[in-house]
This record gives C-alpha cells, sequence and structure tokens, in this order.
C-alpha cells in the first residue's frame, strides 16, 4: 500500500439505474434499485478508490457491509455514491459510505475491505480447492 491511504479520500460515483439493477418480483411500476446491486455498487466504488493507493499486486476484498437502505430509486433515475476512507489499520481499512438519487438519500452506512496481495491469495485459493477436491 502507498502512503497516500489515508482517512479522509473520498471519491464519488455517479450513474443511472439500470434495470439489471432493479427488483422485478413486485412488477413493472415497481422496478427499484436492488439491496443487492446496491451492495455491489458500493463494494465496486470503495475498491476503485483503494486501486488508486496500492502497490502494483495488490487489490482488496470486502469483508464487511453494514448499510440502511433508506429510499426507493427508481429505474432510470440518477444515483450518486460517496464513499469516504474512514480508519486504515494494516491492512485493514473502513469506509463510510452514502448515497441519493434525485429526490431523496438512499443509503448510508460503512464497508470494510482488506488489502491483499493477489499472487498470495491465488495460492491459498488452489490450496483450498484441492482440498475441497481431497475431501
Amino acid at each position: 500500500m502507498k502512503d497516500s491511504l489515508k482517512p479522509g479520500l473520498s471519491a464519488t460515483t455517479r450513474f443511472e439505474v439500470d434495470r439489471e439493477r432493479t427488483i422485478d418480483f413486485m412488477g413493472e411500476a415497481a422496478r427499484v434499485y436492488a439491496t443487492p446491486m446496491l451492495v455491489r455498487d458500493l463494494e465496486i466504488a470503495c475498491r476503485n478508490l483503494l486501486l488508486e493507493h496500492l502497490d502494483a499486486g495488490e487489490d482488496s476484498v470486502g469483508t464487511r457491509v453494514e448499510i440502511d437502505h433508506i429510499g426507493a430509486t427508481l429505474l432510470g433515475m440518477a444515483v450518486e455514491l460517496t464513499v469516504r476512507v474512514a480508519e486504515v489499520n494494516g491492512r485493514a481499512v473502513v469506509f463510510e459510505v452514502e448515497g441519493s438519487d434525485a429526490v431523496e438519500p438512499i443509503v448510508r452506512g460503512r464497508h470494510a475491505r482488506f488489502v491483499v496481495d493477489v499472487a498470495k491469495t491465488g495460492q491459498r485459493l488452489a490450496a483450498k480447492a484441492a482440498k475441497a477436491r481431497a475431501g
């Protein structure tokens, strides 16, 4: 990790809620931003911010998500997600996250990620896969 990774860093992501990001189980009139897709978008936003401050061969994995999805965002509405580094404790990084659509706030919470060495993680996963095949 680079020395530039410090609390206070932030990034904002803007996009339109497309069909892929919505629920479908309440009919077309109730197509709203699905919570699992919101979590995915928050994780991507946090990872992208981290990538700017990681060394070659490093990446990050999510370890905890705590959000309140407080507003329904309709299909086609614009969303703005802001992620801010709240804590850096070794390789553990905690973000404060928030977001809104054009009408109201839609999410607030925290997300934790852990910085990993990609090669070592690959080796560890290969070893686990071998154990799973054997057992």
